[in-house]
């Protein structure tokens, strides 16, 4: 069995290697929360051993972001560092790779009003828009990754002591991204192969409509005649393959903007901005969110939606078993990297233009034009169960199962 210490260094490995892909005299940028110091700093030493020149790291503490949110006046709220907007911006130009650690509270911003932390939001989101648009045309290479921290954890193993949930949580992200394996790069390249596998079916299948049908779920979903299945790993503008995400289950592409009628209703609760939204429904027609509720964080619910003319709409259909590694762990993570690869989910906002054929060298109004939606805000949410059914349409009309009892079909 690999001790802990053999685990936390192959994680960063994977990070470094599957995830970015990194190479020699690139700059790394790394966005952590400063509970994850330690892991942040076996990245830098990995990542300087792999030949990498600067390792420039944007700490975050939460608690920080609590306590502007309590007593900053609005005015406040409206501000942004342009030196950091413009910085990303230029970093990414330089070919740059962006690593994200992931360690989220989920409880983080309870007792918050809801309109200041969407205040917060659609301030850094609006300066951040082209490091936004450069992640998710893939311009460059960046992919995200979790550590435990104590609040995280205890939220999932609320029965154990802190420093005993945050050693079971470890456990789990280790078996989630395959560091339990012999060989994890080589399990993680045999992976993607199946999944690209997966990927080159949907495509030949060209489906004009997909059909979901659910406990609470009744809805059509249309797909441009342009769109394109995307799993694993993509290729940045100079070529080089990274993943995204780690872990990674899902196939993936965009809706029709304006394709979506029907109604869906969430399997998992969902961690937006450091509030929960559980047991919501989403009404569409024409694409457009017309009617939702929620039992808990309504009113999180509203400001996401009312983020922007485009949180109105989706920007994102992606397919999951519910047989799938992560589900077979039969744990909720509040965490979205984790919890949307044990459940097909969708995404409200924007959706990425590599979904679209040529749809990286595309203009916002011809992404538009192929049926694509834009927005601020990109906000996965789970819908995958044991019960999900899910038809794919073809060109011709023909309804073919796709999803039986949550799997494929």
């Amino acid at each position: 069995m690999k001790s802990f210490d053999v685990l936390l260094e192959q994680y960063a490995e994977l990070a470094l290697r599957v995830g970015l892909n990194v190479r020699e005299g690139q700059t790394l940028v790394v966005s952590a929360p400063i509970a994850a110091v330690d892991f942040v700093r076996q990245i830098a030493r990995k990542a300087y051993e792999a030949g990498v020149w600067q390792v420039i790291v944007d700490w975050d503490d939460e608690e920080l972001r609590r306590i502007k949110l309590l007593h900053a006046g609005d005015e406040a709220l409206r501000q942004f560092p342009r030196w950091k907007a413009d910085g990303y911006a230029e970093m990414a130009r330089d070919d740059a790779a962006f690593l994200t650690v992931y360690a989220p509270n989920p409880e983080l911003l309870e007792g918050i009003d809801s309109g200041k932390i969407a205040l917060a939001a659609r301030t850094q989101m609006n300066a951040m828009k082209e490091h936004r648009a450069n992640l998710q045309s893939g311009k460059v290479s960046w992919s995200i990754v979790s550590v435990p921290t104590p609040s995280w954890a205890t939220k999932v193993f609320p029965e154990l002591t802190a420093d005993e949930a945050v050693q079971k949580l470890w456990g789990y992200i280790f078996r989630a991204t395959r560091l339990d394996q012999d060989n994890p790069v080589k399990a993680w390249e045999d992976h993607i192969r199946r999944l690209q596998e997966r990927v080159k079916l949907l495509n030949g299948k060209r489906y004009r409509k997909l059909h979901y049908e659910a406990p609470g779920t009744q809805l059509t979903v249309e797909l441009p005649e342009e769109h394109l299945w995307v799993a694993g790993g993509i290729y940045n503008e100079r070529g080089t393959f990274f993943v995204p995400n780690l872990p990674t289950e899902e196939v993936f592409t965009l809706p029709h903007k304006h394709g979506i009628n029907g109604k869906v209703t969430s399997t998992m609760p969902l961690n937006y901005n450091g509030n929960l939204i559980d047991r919501f429904t989403l009404t569409f027609e024409r694409g457009r969110i017309v009617d939702f509720s929620a039992e808990q964080g309504y009113e999180a619910l509203k400001q996401l939606i009312e983020t922007d003319e485009g949180s109105h709409f989706l920007g994102e259909v992606a397919l999951v078993p519910h047989g799938s590694p992560i589900s077979a762990m039969n744990v909720i993570f509040y965490n979205t990297g984790f919890d949307e690869n044990a459940s097909a989910h969708l995404a409200i906002g924007s959706a990425y233009p590599l979904c679209v054929v040529n749809g990286t060298k595309m203009s916002k109004e011809q992404l538009a034009a192929a049926g694509a939606n834009s927005s601020m805000t990109h906000v996965d949410f789970m819908i995958g169960s044991a019960e999900l059914n899910i038809d794919g349409e073809t060109a011709g009309g023909a309804r073919e199962p796709l999803f039986r009892s949550g799997k494929w079909a």
